[in-house]
């Protein structure tokens, strides 16, 4: 069902990116397209994607251990795939390690064949992916190598301010939980995911959450997304 992708090595040399104008008539474009369509109908023959989308801080995993409990997910963490292959002493690691404390994006590719294997190992169907993609170049690294678009992207959206208190309340001692990289990396959010958030919003598979509330508060704003799965 899914197809090897090819040797990654030369990938990790750092592209410039175009710089994307992240101002009010961006929001009202997103506003426009925001889509409330009914989510499609999952089959076992083939994965059932959603992608998880949202700014350093903002729930995004918090909320995907609830959606797990309730409605048999698989939770794929693009950020956790990447710091376990750090911790495995690989050739890719350490140069992971060094992007990431740089604040950058790891290469697309090396990020989706991490994913690739995860989805390739797992006898479920239904897929959270989480943190990903985080540019455009992401988002069709992962589509020409999967061969398919997410069924669902969900965008949780929360004050700058109130992600940068929650990464750095959460102490659990990641290399990129520090403030410096913290500001890197939503400087990064706002110059390449709001493309991805827009396109996917045009494609009518975007969910916009408000992020602000306790966990419950949150989680019954996405419940009723997933809902149509639990018939």
């Amino acid at each position: 069902m899914w197809r090897r992708v090819a040797s990654v090595s030369h990938l990790f040399s750092h592209s410039k990116s175009t710089k994307f104008n992240q101002g009010a008539s961006t929001f009202k474009i997103w506003e426009t397209f925001t889509s409330e369509s009914e989510i499609p109908t999952p089959s076992k023959g083939s994965p059932f994607v959603t992608f998880v989308l949202g700014g350093p801080g903002s729930g995004k995993g918090t909320q995907c251990a609830k959606i797990v409990e309730a409605f048999g997910f698989t939770h794929v963490s693009a950020g956790d795939l990447l710091r376990r292959e750090i911790a495995s002493g690989s050739a890719y690691g350490s140069v992971i390690l060094s992007t990431i404390r740089e604040g950058k994006i790891v290469p697309s590719q090396v990020t989706v064949e991490l994913i690739q294997k995860e989805m390739e190992s797992s006898d479920n169907y239904k897929f959270l992916i989480d943190g990903f993609p985080r540019s455009e170049e992401n988002r069709k690294a992962f589509e020409q190598t999967i061969g398919a678009e997410p069924d669902v992207v969900l965008f949780f959206d929360c004050p700058e301010q109130e992600m940068v208190k929650r990464v750095l309340n959460r102490n659990q001692g990641r290399v990129d939980d520090n403030i410096d990289t913290i500001k890197k990396r939503l400087e990064i959010f706002d110059e390449l995911n709001w493309p991805v958030i827009n396109y996917y919003s045009q494609r009518g598979k975007l969910h916009k959450i408000n992020a602000v509330g306790t966990v419950d508060e949150i989680f019954e704003k996405v419940r009723p997304i997933f809902a149509p799965l639990s018939k």
